[in-house]
């Protein structure tokens, strides 16, 4: 049985610690294996909208123990070096045995290699020591020694020096310029996650520092339970589903009664009213969306209408009296007082997240029908906006100028990477997304919740605009019944009046509120870390896509703030 090494939670397995990614512990560094080599067990996770959407069975939640075969690992990198004799080889030439992590001429602790080089199909490798200090040379023979120093003069790459016991000698200087290995080397096809590398991939690498955010981004699809789904016998079928679904209507009550899963909430007449209701709706068109828009929208329908209380059911929902003085701009607020989403690891990239000029890196080959998963139970608190203003608002010149700015934008980014224009940024896109930021922040601060626990869900359509925010943490801070609280009727106005008040000021102002297009990828406006962005665990569009001025306008151009009306304050220039 192989060693513990370390523990890590549920939720960091699916969105920092997932397949593929680096994980560091103690003074070593592991890669989490690819779900091929996990334990075999069958799906224990279920949200049948998400799984027909992913083309899988079910979802399986990470182990929460400490068990040493929960979760495999692999050494990576492989290449370490000792921090006194400065001997920089693989792993397996420095130590004694696999289960010590010492060098064998010093007796020190070893060092896991600072780089690494990837490319944009998601292949990673170990840095290309020798190729680098031989500047593309052919290999030198075996008995060739590398040695890593770090001068420590200053903190710069020049001052980290890789030398050979032939004599060549090279700093790391530029080692993450864009063609830094051009002539030098290439991607071989390495995934050290599988049991297999694709063949060699010939594509060009970039240099990494093995802790850098862009070593991996997890693509991590997610679906919120909605009627009938998420009601109490369609969950209690769930882990039966793909026996029940293949069962004749005639052997159905037949079928309950063997697998005993009858209780005292559902009897078995009740349970073959959901197999025979869940096969109609799978046999429908309406099961299987046409698109992403379309997934939303069956969201965005649910939470309009919503969901009294019943027994064992996932998603309630009930409509609050919005505060005349609101009326103008908010059509309906929903209190969401139970809710349910399924989050799932489909994939990731590297390099860039998902979207860039990156592919999707499988995590498994063979891909065994399911994927991991987590699930968050929590609240949250949902807004419909006043559709005839935005409809009115949205065609303002200088509201559709500023947005088209963006528009004009995301399409040259999508052209550079070569791929397609999957959306059209409107106002209304840039009015919800940022008026979410500023209820995320304010609820924060008058519910008490952590921010990097609340999470937005946009929803934005030709006829229709609303957002959800809702709990996003699966730990202590998932409902402790504060965003609801906070969108009853008495408190809903001060709250609403509060996030726009602040959106007014900006410690950057007036550089903020007078921004080009500028942040990652050029695809912000007036927004910044000191007003608008939010932990990227809380964000759907990676902080892109945010005006503050859409949403409180200026002094020469009140009107292009659509909330602008809801407060009196003094703007920004």
């Amino acid at each position: 049985m192989s060693p513990i090494k370390g523990s890590v939670r549920r939720s960091q397995l699916i969105t920092t610690y997932g397949i593929g990614a680096l994980i560091p512990i103690q003074d070593e560094s592991f890669m989490i294996a690819g779900i091929e080599r996990w334990p075999p067990a069958e799906p224990d996770l279920h949200e049948p909208r998400l799984e027909r959407q992913l083309g899988v069975t079910g979802f399986r939640l990470p182990p929460a123990s400490e068990n040493a075969s929960d979760i495999p690992i692999v050494r990576f990198p492989r290449w370490y070096s000792c921090p006194k004799c400065r001997k920089l080889a693989n792993y397996r030439d420095l130590v004694g045995s696999f289960d010590q992590n010492t060098c064998t001429r010093c007796n020190r602790v070893l060092v896991p290699s600072r780089f690494v080089v990837v490319c944009p199909k998601g292949h990673i490798e170990d840095f290309p020591y020798s190729r680098w200090v031989h500047e593309g040379k052919p290999s030198p023979s075996d008995d060739h020694d590398l040695y890593l120093e770090a001068r420590g003069r200053t903190a710069s790459l020049s001052d980290i020096v890789v030398s050979c016991s032939c004599g060549a000698k090279r700093s790391m200087f530029g080692v993450f310029e864009s063609g830094a290995f051009r002539g030098i080397a290439s991607c071989q096809g390495r995934r050290p996650w599988l049991r297999e590398s694709d063949s060699e991939c010939g594509t060009f690498i970039r240099a990494l520092q093995r802790g850098a955010s862009n070593v991996w981004f997890g693509v991590t699809p997610s679906a919120i339970s909605i009627p009938p789904w998420s009601e109490g016998a369609f969950q209690l079928l769930n882990q039966y589903w793909t026996i029940l679904k293949a069962i004749p209507e005639s052997a159905i009550e037949e079928t309950i009664e063997t697998l005993g899963i009858a209780n005292r909430d559902y009897s078995v007449e009740d349970l073959v009213a959901a197999v025979r209701e869940r096969k109609g709706l799978e046999s429908g068109d309406s099961f299987e969306p046409a698109s992403d828009e379309e997934f939303r929208r069956q969201e965005f329908e649910a939470l309009s209408k919503g969901n009294s209380e019943s027994s064992g059911g996932q998603f309630v929902a009930h409509p609050e009296e919005v505060p005349a003085a609101l009326g103008p701009w908010i059509d309906s607020v929903m209190l969401v007082t139970r809710l349910r989403e399924v989050r799932a690891l489909s994939g990731f990239t590297r390099l860039y997240p998902y979207g860039g000029p990156v592919e999707v890196a499988a995590l498994a080959d063979p891909a065994p029908g399911w994927l991991p998963g987590i699930e968050v139970k929590g609240e949250g608190v949902f807004i419909r906006f006043a559709e005839d203003a935005v409809a009115g608002w949205e065609q303002r010149d200088s509201v559709v100028e500023r947005a088209a700015s963006l528009d004009e934008r995301f399409r040259a980014r999508a052209e550079e990477w070569g791929r397609p224009v999957d959306r059209k940024i409107t106002p209304r896109l840039l009015l919800a997304h940022t008026a979410a930021h500023a209820l995320i922040n304010q609820l924060s601060l008058d519910a008490g919740y952590p921010v990097a626990s609340l999470r937005e869900r946009l929803y934005v359509f030709d006829d229709a605009v609303g957002i959800l925010v809702y709990t996003a943490s699966t730990d202590s801070a998932g409902s402790m019944g504060g965003l609801v609280t906070q969108g009853r009727s008495e408190n809903f106005e001060q709250m609403l009046v509060d996030a726009v008040a602040r959106s007014m000021w900006c410690s950057a102002d007036p550089v903020c509120a007078e921004a080009t297009p500028h942040g990652a990828d050029s695809l912000n406006l007036a927004a910044c870390h000191a007003c608008a962005l939010l932990p990227e665990t809380s964000c759907e569009l990676q902080n892109s896509l945010l005006d503050r001025v859409l949403l409180i306008g200026t002094d020469h151009d009140p009107e292009c703030g659509f909330l602008r009306g809801i407060v009196s304050a003094p703007q920004p220039a």
